[in-house]
């Protein structure tokens, strides 16, 4: 076992061992197996010489009750142990990655409830020119409930309850960036998943910080920051691809020109900074076959080739042709460019293309391939590349949210009462 899972192993039974002194191992193990169940665990007892577990490919499911359907997630423990034994034993299965994974359909239903949030305030919007990196527009950020700790609007944390300055971006008029957008839509994925309460209580101002990503690096950002703790770094994919959908959802990413800037002719379409919302079970098994990221940037750069080999005005027109598919602007694609849009049509028609669905500011949640599509108009002269971006979402934020459920646990927690053994004692 890698020395972070023993540290993490040991700190989940220091949390359970050491903040409710008076309560008794039975608590202890039962606030551990709670958590457990709550991520769909099953247990029961069997006459076994040590634990049975089965997680199964949970990260390959759809939901938990396809997962819990199939058999996954299930324990047995030995019938003999103690309340001790199993005290024990219960905090090693959250190192389980069928538990990150069950965790990660949590993580999934929280990232869709943020997102859709942004996405259906209009008033969250990216204009070209605003004062400052992130505008808060009448009233200035103290009035939204956000304080500057940077020049030029660079550097913003919460002035006062968490959940109330994430509520801005909710329902509020505010301007920035893709990047930034990326940055609030993973700070709203945790006040989703913590609850406002616990998100108020759990996190600090500080860790989250919004700005510029090199900001971020300078503050103890949960995100990128000093508390960020563990990260994964798989750009192209070929780890997360081989766990399954699940593992996707929620990640951060971005899709970047290739040809140096001098290429651009879009400059504030030069990268698209998204969040993972979902990831189809087609779109998963393609990555898992191609290996991640890498196939497609070369499927990218097939689409831009084709795309150079079909001019023609309009702003908007491979939008139009490949995602809206108009049939109006189809038939105005000269016969000789009709067989590079149906080879263009194919290579769109891909699973992956389709299926992956991604947040990006303020184009809200769409398949990844309207993005490729889309910067087919924006900056004609390179082609774009896909790339995960660094996260903690499976290390340290994980862990940070297993260890919040069992303080709640324990400090709800009351000590059975002990009866009385005989008539004596009841006199």
């Amino acid at each position: 076992m890698a020395a972070g899972s023993r540290r993490w192993r040991r700190c989940a039974l220091a949390v359970l061992l050491g903040l409710i002194p008076a309560a008794s191992a039975w608590s202890a193990a039962s606030c551990a197996q709670g958590v457990l169940e709550a991520l769909g665990w099953q247990f029961s007892e069997a006459d076994v010489a040590a634990p049975v577990v089965h997680a199964g490919p949970v990260c390959e499911r759809a939901d938990l009750r396809q997962a819990q359907a199939a058999g996954d997630l299930r324990v047995r423990l030995p019938r003999q142990w103690s309340a001790q034994q199993r005290q024990a034993w219960l905090p090693t299965l959250f190192d389980d990655p069928g538990t990150v994974c069950a965790y990660a359909f949590k993580l999934g239903a929280a990232t869709r409830r943020a997102t859709t949030a942004l996405q259906n305030n209009d008033g969250f919007r990216f204009s070209a020119l605003q004062l400052g990196w992130i505008g808060f527009g009448a009233g200035g950020a103290q009035a939204k409930g956000w304080e500057r700790f940077r020049s030029f609007g660079r550097g913003y944390q919460p002035a006062e309850a968490n959940s109330a300055a994430l509520q801005t971006f909710y329902e509020g008029r505010v301007r920035a960036e893709c990047g930034v957008g990326r940055q609030v839509a993973q700070l709203a994925t945790q006040r989703e998943l913590y609850g406002d309460a616990a998100f108020d209580r759990e996190f600090s101002a500080d860790e989250l910080s919004i700005g510029t990503f090199l900001t971020l690096h300078e503050t103890d950002s949960i995100l990128l920051g000093r508390h960020a703790g563990e990260f994964l770094a798989d750009g192209k994919a070929k780890q997360t691809a081989l766990r399954g959908r699940q593992a996707f959802v929620g990640t951060p990413g971005f899709i970047e020109h290739v040809f140096e800037r001098k290429y651009l002719d879009d400059i504030n379409n030069q990268a698209e900074n998204f969040v993972v919302v979902d990831v189809s079970d087609a779109a998963a098994r393609a990555l898992r076959e191609h290996d991640g990221f890498a196939y497609y940037d070369q499927i990218n750069r097939r689409i831009w080739s084709l795309a150079q080999r079909m001019p023609g005005p309009g702003p908007r027109r491979f939008e139009r042709l490949l995602i809206e598919r108009d049939p109006i602007w189809r038939r105005e694609v000269p016969a000789e460019q009709q067989p590079l849009l149906k080879e263009l049509d194919a290579l769109l028609d891909d699973p992956f293309y389709q299926g992956f669905l991604i947040y990006v500011h303020p184009r809200g949640i769409r398949p990844i391939g309207y993005h490729i599509a889309r910067l087919l108009d924006r900056n004609p002269r390179t082609p774009f590349a896909i790339e995960l971006g660094l996260h903690n979402l499976h290390t340290t934020l994980y862990r940070r949210w297993v260890q919040a459920q069992l303080r709640q646990c324990a400090a709800a927690t009351v000590p059975p009462v002990t009866q009385p053994h005989s008539q004596a004692e009841q006199r």
